[in-house]
């Protein structure tokens, strides 16, 4: 994809599920990455990108770590250009949802996102612009059952995007979300175990959603985040791509 090789992106939540496989596609465009993860990453995986990918450990809500961790990178790295705001608590909960869920949630996929933007934008002033990609989801347009925690936040994704592309416009930095539908990743897998969900039952049920027919997978959602990070989308700004198998269109 045009305008991506050697550039430096930074992605939080980058150490497994769609994080890891947007750091491979990133490498794979000539980028090198800057992953940030609450966890770190397996070893295989160090192993697979070599130096391609450097990981440093954060919980996004954690202001002072984010801070350290971001100037950290400035300094290791270098200056980022691309910004992909991965990360995210999973946490399902209806109108029984306590404070503290509502809490917990919040400080990672608001707060957490909105503070990551905050530390990086320096640098992609200085680089002359560049490109933020968040990861919203079909949740932040739609209500489901028992998902207001969740669904919450990615609807919140959605209006930052757009308020930061008008903000950040100026500055020649364009933003925009990534919305998936359901993708076989670890997190689908957690949801079904923590629920007590038999994972092929499930997935094949969650899969009649989609028309076409199945989850995605973490690739897929891979290269049109790279799309969106890349010169190929230098006219597309403060929109939100669905990346999810028609199921928005019924």
């Amino acid at each position: 994809m045009k305008g991506l090789h050697g550039k430096i992106a930074v992605v939080s939540g980058a150490a497994n599920g769609l994080g890891e496989a947007i750091c491979r596609r990133l490498i794979e465009e000539g980028c090198r990455v800057a992953g940030i993860d609450l966890q770190a990453p397996r070893a295989e995986l160090v192993e697979e990108f070599g130096d391609k990918v450097r990981f440093y450990e954060a919980d996004i809500s954690d202001d002072a770590r984010l801070a350290e961790v971001t100037q950290q990178i400035r300094r290791e790295v270098g200056a980022a250009s691309v910004l992909i705001n991965n990360a995210a608590l999973f946490l399902f909960k209806g109108p029984d949802a306590s404070v503290e869920d509502m809490d917990k949630i919040c400080q990672v996929n608001i707060r957490g996102t909105s503070r990551l933007t905050h530390y990086v934008l320096p640098a992609i002033r200085e680089a002359g612009g560049g490109s933020i990609v968040n990861l919203s989801s079909v949740s932040g347009f739609i209500g489901q059952p028992e998902f207001a925690t969740y669904n919450a936040t990615k609807f919140a994704i959605r209006g930052l995007t757009k308020c930061w592309a008008i903000d950040l416009a100026k500055d020649n930095i364009r933003v925009n979300s990534i919305c998936p539908g359901y993708i076989e990743t670890a997190a689908f897998a957690n949801y079904c175990e923590k629920f007590g969900l038999d994972y092929e039952t499930e997935n094949r049920r969650v899969g009649t959603l989609h028309i076409l027919g199945r989850q995605g997978r973490p690739s897929e959602v891979a290269s049109a985040t790279a799309f969106l990070a890349s010169d190929d989308s230098s006219f597309i700004t403060g929109t939100d791509l669905p990346v999810d198998g028609g199921y928005l269109a019924r």
